[in-house]
Formats: C-alpha cells, structure tokens, sequence
C-alpha cells in the first residue's frame, strides 16, 4: 500500500507498507518547508486548508490495482485557562443554532445545493460556525464545512424517557456517530446531551449524573482531542465547557445579570434560567469556558396561532435587528465569556424564530446582522447607541 501526499497540487511526502491481514499502518510527515509560513497549513474558518490523500494498492511489481484519493485538514482545538483555543489562539464562537430541517423533505437535504446555500447563508450574516440541533448531519454537509471553513458542534438526538434501553442504544448510535465523523477538522465540540432531555431528574438524580458523566468519558475515550460539553444548556456535569441557555428578551436585563450576578450564577446560587441551575447538584464551576449556547429566537408578528418565537414578537426588520443588536452585543460584552449561539438559521415547523425562512428566503437583510456579529467583543451598546 502508497499513500501520497499534496497540498494544492503540490505533492508533500510519499509512504508505503505492507498489508498484513487487511491492515496497513503508517506515519507519514507532512512538513514541507516550501508550503506555508511553517511548512505546514493548517485548518480555519479563515484559511480552510486541506490536503489532499491518495492510497494506491499495488502488486508485487508496483503496479497500481486500485486507488482512492480522499483528504484531511489538520488544527488544533484545546482549553486553556478558561479560553477555547484553535491553533493556539483565542476563539470567539459566532454560532448560530441550525436543525437542518427543509419544508419539503424534512430533514433529508434534497441535494447539496440545498446544503451549499445554507453555509452561504449562514457566513453571510458573519458567523463563523453552526451547531447542529438534535441531528446527526449529512457526511455532505459536513464536507462542504470541511471545505467552506464553517465550524460544527456535533449534537446527538435526544431520547425522551430516560430507561436501561434507552441509554443502551444511545450509548451505541453515539459511538457510531463521533466514530463516523472523528476526522472532520470541521467538528470541534461534542455535544451528547442538550437541555437534560432524556435525564430530566439529572439535577439530583445519582444514577443520571452518572449516566452523563459515562458519556462525557466514554466520548473522550473515543476522541481525546476534542472538547465535551456534557448537558447543554443547564445542569452540568463533568464538562468541558459551561454552557448556558437563555432566552431574557431584553438585552440589558441579560447584560447585567451576567455581569453583576456572574458569581452568582456560576455557583448556582441563582438560576440562569428559570428554575434551572448551571451545574447538577454535588458539580460546579471549575473555570472553563463560558459561551451563551441558546439566546434570541425572535419570531415576527403573523396571524398563525400556532407560531411561536421566545419573548415578545416584532413588527418590523427595525425592531428585530434593535433586539438582535441589544441582545448579541450585551453578550460581547461579558469579558468571560468566549461566544455565542443565535436560535435559529431557520424556521422549522411551528418555530418561525429563524433568520430564514422554511423556504429559505430571508426575513432580514443578512448584511445588518453581518454588521452586528462584526462588532468586536468588549463593546457595549445601548439604545440611545451609546
């Protein structure tokens, strides 16, 4: 077995084995001093490098019988004190909560088209990555993230009563899932539970901390290089990242209860949202990173009572982007945390809260909300623009 290596038609570095029982092992080096300010280039949103991999088959005279050609990206995800860092530098999450979810066909993308259009989209309005909802996404939606430079948190899809079976089969769908997916450089967190579904007793059941916690563990025995946010949203177990769902629709409210009562908060004095604490009882903070992994969700007025959004429901694009604005730099503003997740790119069913519409059409001008997630973290807004 060959496998040789390139980088934009540059060829790298080239390695061959032996198959032994149908496997065939090999470390190759990438370094080429003639690529890249460091020989090597790695994978971000700004710069999505990837290289490109071609394993041949031969025969004992060389002769190639069969080849593939296929790629990989390489970068670096890790936490540092209380920072996500990608390649070594701060990285400040602009997210936006996507269900991948079409009116026609549901949650099958018609084709890639559709998936090409909603990565536009979604770098349009200035954010840098998805987090996929409750959806074990398309391998080629995935590629095209891969390709494009669009950052992915891989989410499983909940179960709804938690049970011995149920948490058998999710243990093994969700080792299936990071197993598929581990060399996307795209995916750089996971996220195995969201919002206590399925272990809705987590906060003081024994028996479901524990579950989390296994799962937390089992996934970072699968992929040890990224990180595991344990129950997203609320109630915490062992976690990477502390991430909190919050849906104040007034952005000063939110501002200031994250900034004056972050001790607070963080202790699970008080709870963040509604009756829900940030960490399950006997787990606390531990000084990880912090990002708002839910917020918005702002639906327009319309006449179908059955539509919802969270708060109240807007009239106009002015009134939407004054929230949007209020809300997302609010946000900027908390010196600790490192990032955010807007609910949501679409509309999907009943829930008319996305910036799309189920067709795909824009409700807002994507440049306006460019112009919002643009703004530099540490700034405070007000509206009087002050």
């Amino acid at each position: 077995m060959k496998s040789d290596v390139y980088f934009e038609g540059k060829f790298i570095n080239s390695v061959s084995g032996k198959l032994e029982a149908g496997v065939c092992q090999m470390d190759i080096d990438v370094y080429n001093k003639y690529v890249g300010e460091w020989g090597i280039e790695l994978w971000s949103p700004d710069a999505p490098n990837l290289y490109t991999l071609k394993i041949s088959i031969l025969d004992e005279d060389d002769n190639c019988k069969d080849e593939v050609e296929s790629y990989f990206g390489m970068r670096d995800i890790r936490i540092r004190n209380g920072l996500v860092l990608l390649n070594g530098q701060p990285l400040y999450q602009r997210l936006v909560l996507d269900q991948g979810y079409w009116k026609d066909t549901g949650l099958t993308p018609e084709n890639d088209d559709v998936l090409l259009k909603d990565i536009e989209y979604v770098k349009r309005m200035g954010f840098n990555g998805v987090r996929k909802h409750q959806k074990t996404e398309s391998d080629r939606f995935l590629y095209w993230c891969d390709v494009h430079g669009l950052l992915v948190w891989g989410e499983g899809p909940s179960f709804y009563k938690y049970s011995d079976k149920a948490a058998k089969n999710f243990v093994r769908e969700w080792t299936e899932i990071v197993e598929q997916n581990y060399n996307h450089p795209c995916i750089i967190i996971w996220t195995p539970l969201n919002e206590s579904w399925g272990v809705p007793a987590i906060e003081r059941d024994v028996c479901q901390q524990n579950y989390s916690q296994a799962v937390y563990h089992l996934t970072k025995s699968l992929d040890s290089t990224r990180p595991v946010i344990s129950n997203d949203g609320w109630e915490h177990t062992t976690s990477d990242i502390l991430t909190l769902h919050d849906y104040e629709e007034d952005g000063e409210i939110m501002r200031r209860k994250y900034l004056t009562k972050k001790e607070e908060v963080l202790s699970c004095e008080i709870y963040h949202n509604n009756f829900r604490a940030a960490y399950a009882q006997g787990f606390g903070y531990k000084g990880e990173p912090v990002l708002i992994s839910e917020y918005g969700g702002i639906a327009f007025e319309d006449n179908d009572k059955e539509s919802w959004g969270y708060g109240e429901k807007v009239k106009t694009e002015e009134d939407f982007l004054e929230r949007y604005k209020a809300l997302t730099v609010g946000i900027k503003s908390l010196p600790y945390v490192c990032g955010y997740c807007y609910t949501q790119l679409s509309d999907v069913q009943q829930e008319k809260n996305g910036f799309l519409t189920e067709e795909r059409r824009f409700k807002v001008n994507p440049e306006k909300i460019r112009a919002i997630n643009d703004l530099p973290e540490g700034v405070f807004w007000n509206k009087k623009g002050h």
